[in-house]
C-alpha cells in the first residue's frame, strides 16, 4: 500500500480516538477523558507506534507520574511560578528515572497547576484516557493500519 494511505489511515484512527474521547463526557455522565496533551500523545501512538516514546508503559506511565507530582505540588505549595516550574522539572527527571518518558506528559504537569483540580483527575481523564487510548491505538494497528505499512 502506498504511504499516503497508509498516512491517511493512521490520521482517521487519530479523528476517531479524539472524538471517542469527546464523547466521553456524555457517556460518563459529564466526566471527560480529554485534555489538551492527548493530542500531542495521539501523534505519538498513531503515527509513530514503534517509538520507544510511544510505548504503552511510555505513555500510561509519563501521564500518571506526572499529573501525580503535579497534584502533589499543587497541594502542598499552591501552583506559583517556581512550583510550576517545579511540576514539570521534577516530572521529566522522574520519567527518565522511571524508564517512561512520554513529552507530552509535561504539558500534563501544566494542565494540572494551570485547572488546579482535585485527586481524582488521576482516574478521569489521565488513567482513563491514556489507558483508553493505548488500547485504541493497538487495536487500531493491529487491525486497521498495520497492513498499510508493508
Amino acid at each position: 500500500m502506498s504511504l499516503f494511505r497508509w498516512q491517511l489511515v493512521v490520521s482517521l484512527g487519530a479523528v476517531l480516538a479524539i472524538w471517542l474521547l469527546c464523547q466521553s463526557a456524555v457517556w460518563l455522565q459529564g466526566y471527560s477523558l480529554l485534555m489538551a496533551p492527548f493530542g500531542a500523545t495521539l501523534v505519538l501512538i498513531f503515527a509513530t507506534p514503534d517509538s520507544p516514546l510511544a510505548q504503552p508503559r511510555n505513555v500510561i506511565g509519563g501521564h500518571l507520574l506526572a499529573a501525580t507530582v503535579a497534584l502533589a505540588l499543587l497541594h502542598g505549595f499552591g501552583n506559583g511560578a517556581e512550583v510550576t516550574a517545579a511540576a514539570v522539572g521534577l516530572s521529566i527527571l522522574l520519567m527518565f528515572r522511571t524508564h517512561t518518558v512520554h513529552p507530552p506528559a509535561g504539558a500534563t504537569a501544566l494542565v494540572v497547576m494551570m485547572t488546579k483540580p482535585g485527586w481524582l483527575f488521576l482516574l478521569t481523564p489521565v488513567a482513563a484516557g491514556a489507558i483508553g487510548l493505548v488500547l485504541l491505538a493497538k487495536c487500531y494497528h493491529r487491525y486497521c493500519a498495520h497492513p498499510l505499512r508493508s
